[in-house]
């Protein structure tokens, strides 16, 4: 049974988050950034479709966030699959950035951070798998999560097909045969992702889980400016050796992925309106950054603009 929830009815003041509170019943705990805070409306339509839930979200241009404050342990967390079924966005999730556009999925783990970032209506399908059942067909998730998986790779245009088919819940399958779609839905989508995705196959399931709990750490201490191998290594009780073996199956050092995610932060609060009234040196150094030199160039070898620059792109102004 396909149940709808939406925005319609809430007062125009505080609807982002009432919003967030009534998407948290049935979904996860998030945080909604509307665009337009005087102009806000979202809808969700959901069911359970076998072992898995299928989600519609229709949202307004905004930002979704989901921080580690909204984040509770759970041993069998969901991971949701995730379509860009109508717009476009940006997704950001494990230190990785994936522009998604119509027809393109990609990876949630929802026990670790994440946002997104509309670029005007977006409708996005999610395909909801407990961690367990998702490890059966997909092993190692971890080193999928925030990996983009376009429209035209593989077997992805035949996927994105299904869930939308499915989403329509215009027909009663009965439950044996919703278990055993659901089952095929799965195997395809492991499919597209083992086609479609580089990824490093010959690190155990163990380096990998290691790989995300170092991943987890940086990200929880990224505007620590002592941030750094060294204290990553005392801060897990793990070797300097060790921890660079099991960093190593990203292929990125993890000074060059400290830095990286530091700048990418930075460029998102930069073209965020919100920020506007906070200067360049300010964002840079609460995210870690104490020289605004160093920022300056980092930021200009990343983007090929001067922050600065960057800036009134980013927020349109001349």
């Amino acid at each position: 049974m396909i149940e709808l929830l939406s925005t319609k009815g809430l007062p125009a003041t505080g609807r982002a988050a009432a919003w967030g509170e009534i998407y948290a019943t049935r979904m996860s705990h998030v945080e909604f950034v509307p665009e337009n805070k005087d102009q806000f409306d979202a809808e969700l339509k959901f069911s359970d479709f076998g072992p898995v839930k299928l989600a519609r979200l229709s949202v307004e241009s905004c930002t979704v966030e989901r921080t580690k404050s909204h984040i509770v342990h759970e041993t069998n967390r969901p991971y949701n699959f995730l379509l860009q079924a109508e717009g476009a966005s940006t997704f950001y999730h494990c230190g990785k950035e994936s522009r998604l556009s119509e027809g393109d999925f990609v990876l949630c783990d929802t026990g670790l951070p994440h946002h997104f970032q509309t670029d005007g209506p977006s409708v996005t399908v999610m395909v909801r798998v407990p961690g367990k059942l998702l490890g059966t067909y997909l092993p190692t998730p971890e080193q999928f999560c925030g990996e983009h998986l376009g429209s035209a790779t593989g077997m992805t245009g035949t996927v994105a097909a299904m869930v939308h088919e499915l989403t329509k819940g215009d027909r009663e399958l009965g439950p044996i045969f919703e278990n055993r779609v659901s089952r095929y839905l799965l195997e395809m989508i492991s499919m597209s992702y083992t086609m479609g995705v580089e990824s490093v196959q010959n690190a155990s399931a163990i380096a990998w889980q290691r790989r995300k709990d170092v991943i987890q750490y940086i990200e929880d201490n990224l505007r620590d400016p002592e941030l750094s191998p060294a204290t990553i290594s005392s801060g897990l009780r793990l070797s300097p050796r060790y921890l660079r073996t099991i960093f190593a199956p990203g292929g990125e050092k993890m000074s060059a992925y400290i830095l990286r995610r530091r700048l990418e932060e930075c460029a998102r609060q930069m073209g965020n309106m919100a920020w506007s009234a906070h200067t360049l040196t300010e964002i840079a150094f609460s995210w870690g950054f104490n020289s605004a030199a160093h920022f300056t160039r980092t930021f200009n070898e990343k983007y090929g603009l001067a922050p600065r620059e960057y800036r009134k792109l980013a927020l349109g102004r001349d």
